[in-house]
Formats: structure tokens, sequence, C-alpha cells
């Protein structure tokens, strides 16, 4: 946990002041993981930390998913450090080409973890795990760099998703000089 908060500390992406969050949210800090995830050290830490959670947890996944656009970099850098294939999952139908929800190979039956940048309210993970339950994908976890504490976490546990997180809001605020 110290080791990433350093991390975003130290690429800038750990902000303070006026921000309006996507939600709609006002908050007075910030944490641009768009930055953070386009530093190849950043992105690099990012996806060793998940990689050690998910291993850890003794769980077998068949597919990351990340949702476009923002948390793609995290589940193809978490792609290369387990060795599991990932899928994009889109926020809505492209009126061209294939018109597809979900960009890769998945398979009915398949176990996927939903991986995010940031996790306020959950409602991009839930759209996601709703898409790929549809297609016959089997979601029970998403993994977050930070997990903002702003009802998330509870969103999930009602669909039987639990939400594992690198950082919580909480230990960043806490830990502030």
């Amino acid at each position: 946990m110290n080791e990433m908060r350093k991390a975003l500390e130290n690429c800038g992406a750990l902000q303070f002041g006026d921000f309006t969050l996507a939600s709609g949210a006002k908050s007075n800090y910030y944490i641009d993981i768009k930055k953070a995830s386009t530093d190849p050290k950043v992105l690099y830490l990012m996806s060793q930390l998940m990689a050690e959670r998910i291993q850890s947890s003794g769980k077998r996944y068949d597919r990351i998913a990340g949702v476009v656009l923002g948390s793609v970099p995290l589940a193809a850098a978490l792609s290369l450090a387990t060795g599991i294939p990932y899928v994009m999952v889109r926020k809505e139908k492209k009126d061209h080409g294939t018109s597809k929800m979900i960009e890769g190979d998945m398979n009915e039956g398949d176990r996927v973890i939903v991986v995010e940048d940031v996790v306020t309210s959950a409602g991009s993970s839930i759209s996601a795990i709703e898409t790929l339950r549809n297609a016959g994908a089997s979601v029970d976890e998403v993994i977050s760099v930070i997990d903002r504490e702003a009802g998330g976490k509870e969103a999930l546990n009602k669909m039987n998703v639990v939400l594992t997180s690198l950082v919580k809001a909480s230990d960043i605020l806490k830990t502030l000089p």
C-alpha cells in the first residue's frame, strides 16, 4: 500500500484541490490514474501488485476484463504479468464494424475478473459485469487500484461481487503530512 501510494505521489497522479468526479460527486483530492497508468514504472507496479493479489487468492480466472478506455492498459499489463488473456468491455455499442460490446475472445462459462483503475460508485464496473454476465461469463471479483470508499464496494456486494483494491482512499488520506 505504501509503495503504491508513493508511486502515485511521485508520478504526480495524487492531486489536491476542488474536483468533480465521473460520478458527479465533489472531492478535495483526485487520483489521475491515467497519468499513473501511462508511466511504465507505475503501470508495471500496479500490474505486479494485482498479479500477486490474484495468485495469493488461489482463484483461477480464464479472462481479465478491462473497461474501455481507462482500465485497458491495466488489463493488458495484468495479462502480461499473469499470462491470463484479456478482453475489453465497451461502455456502449459502436454503430460500425462488428458492433461488439466485448472485444477479444471470451467463451461462455469463462471465469472473468474485472480490472478497474478507480472505483467510486462502481457504475462502470456494474455495467461491465452485466455485459459480461449477459455473454455467459462468471464474474465474482473486481480488482482496482483505488477504492474511493464511496459506496462501490457495497453496490458490488449486492451483485455477489467482491471488490479488492490495492489502495483505499482512507489509507491515502490518513497518511497525509
